[in-house]
């Protein structure tokens, strides 16, 4: 005769486990210099914090690469265009630490790192161990309580290397970044304008917006522009010009490339001030 079979409730173990990283899936624009003409590599993001982005690219990248990387939050406006540098690189895997954020960039990526903090739940693992009992089958309940015990092991067992795997590229990526450096800088050295456009190594064209060109509406919108050491642009704000052509006009100049601005044979951080013109056909 068989005896009944008893089955208990399934158990739930939840991990509390907190990572200051957050799974970040979407398309990821890495622009880098080489030979001074700048080469867009396409990938995706993997995962964002409050001071860098881990990515997949469809290219390799260097540790120390300066780069640019276009890519848009979910619920957080338009897209992001930042400056970063590589800090780990293992085969198509990137760590990107940001550089030279500005306060409102530096502001939504903490407000959006923070708020999924505060809404994501930590992950449960569930595990469903039925308890048999079997009375006059012994041996035969022990060997699958075994194989249950076994089973839940392996699943723990992967999960924890994968995420082993995963925490210890962060750790190097940040072991990397130096310590934060004084938030003071030296005033940007003033050259006029006629001298950087002598130093263009790429330009991008604007886009003329459609609206404005069937209003046609032209003109020249003069921009104040800071560049980096490194030639890269690091800010630009309209001062005049018309306003329907002003954000067309910072898009553009935001991917302009110069030669490095060389004082007493350093590379310094310079101000000056561009033009970009818009007419109709």
């Amino acid at each position: 005769m068989s005896a009944a079979t008893a089955q208990a409730p399934l158990k739930t173990t939840k991990n509390t486990r907190r990572v200051p990283r957050f799974p970040l899936s979407v398309p990821a624009d890495v622009t880098v210099l080489r030979s001074g003409i700048p080469f867009s590599i396409p990938g995706r993001s993997v995962s964002i914090g409050e001071r860098g982005v881990g990515v997949v690219l469809a290219g390799e990248l260097h540790p120390g690469d300066s780069v640019g990387i276009e890519f848009r939050l979910p619920d957080a406006g338009g897209p992001f265009r930042l400056k970063a540098v590589v800090r780990y690189q293992a085969l198509l895997h990137c760590g990107l630490e940001f550089v030279n954020l500005t306060s409102e960039q530096q502001t939504l990526i903490e407000h959006w790192t923070r708020k999924k903090s505060a809404t994501i739940p930590p992950p449960v693992i569930t595990t469903s161990v039925p308890l048999i009992e079997a009375q006059g089958e012994k041996h035969h309940g022990a060997f699958r309580r075994a194989l249950w015990i076994a089973l839940a092991g392996t699943l723990l067992l992967v999960g924890a290397l994968g995420w082993w795997h995963w925490h210890h590229a962060w750790s190097e990526l940040e072991s990397q970044i130096p310590a934060s450096k004084s938030l003071i800088q030296p005033a940007p050295t003033t050259v006029p304008a006629e001298v950087m456009e002598g130093l263009v190594t790429h330009k991008t064209d604007p886009i003329y917006p459609e609206a404005a060109r069937q209003a046609n509406i032209q003109g020249i919108v003069a921009l104040d522009v800071i560049i980096g050491p490194d030639g890269t642009v690091v800010d630009v704000q309209p001062i005049s010009g018309p306003e329907q052509l002003a954000p067309a006009a910072v898009d553009a100049v935001k991917w302009w490339r110069f030669q490095p601005y060389l004082l007493n044979g350093q590379a310094v951080q310079v101000r000056t001030r561009l033009a970009v013109d818009f007419r109709g056909n």
